[in-house]
């Protein structure tokens, strides 16, 4: 059976052996993940597409450079985020960067459950509005922690290929995760402590 990597790489030799429609076979397949990545480092919809249109330009032209060494989606990535933020950087924007939690804290950190447990059956009632404060406390952190937050518990990376991606050492990702999660988990506490019909 063949990987989904294995899938890719056979695309990408396909482009390199000048067959155009491979390339939009991988357009098509990556299209809305990288869309869903880069909004949350460009907020404006448009803005957010151009620089999607940019990213696979470039890695479009770049393909050749393209060794394997790493997942096609995960170099996809690094180049969607570095185009993201080099769009914010010539727009006058500055892309705030993250200070970086102690790793081992990271590692012991358990308020993140709540992320991933907000659909259980006693906080249905209130999934909507928890949604909101999740996706306005992920959109006001810094882009650093943004990025990691949405690779882990969006796009559901490993530690490792988010480390690649990112272009940073395993310990500074946890680390940056562990800090999104502590702020996320933080707005959501008053939610979370709040009995169901309180809520509102």
């Amino acid at each position: 059976m063949t990987t989904e990597r294995e899938c890719d790489q056979l695309l990408v030799d396909r482009v390199r052996a000048g067959e155009r429609q491979a390339f939009d076979l991988l357009v098509s397949k990556y299209q809305r993940r990288l869309m869903r990545l880069v909004s949350r480092i460009v907020h404006d919809p448009a803005e957010a597409e151009d620089v999607v249109q940019e990213t696979f330009i470039k890695a479009y032209r770049a393909l050749r450079h393209f060794r394997g060494d790493s997942a096609f989606y995960t170099w996809l990535y690094r180049i969607g985020i570095n185009t993201a933020k080099n769009f914010l950087i010539n727009q006058g924007r500055r892309t705030p960067t993250s200070t970086d939690t102690d790793a081992e804290q990271a590692e012991v950190f358990d308020d993140g459950d709540h992320l991933r447990d907000i659909n259980t059956p006693e906080s249905l009632l209130a999934s909507k509005q928890i949604a909101q404060t999740v996706n306005a406390a992920m959109d006001a952190l810094p882009v650093d922690l943004r990025t990691a937050i949405a690779l882990r518990e969006i796009e559901g990376l490993s530690y490792e290929e988010i480390s690649a991606v990112m272009a940073c050492p395993i310990g500074t990702v946890r680390s940056r995760i562990f800090r999104a999660r502590e702020v996320i988990a933080e707005k959501l506490r008053p939610l979370l402590d709040l009995p169901i019909d309180k809520r509102w």
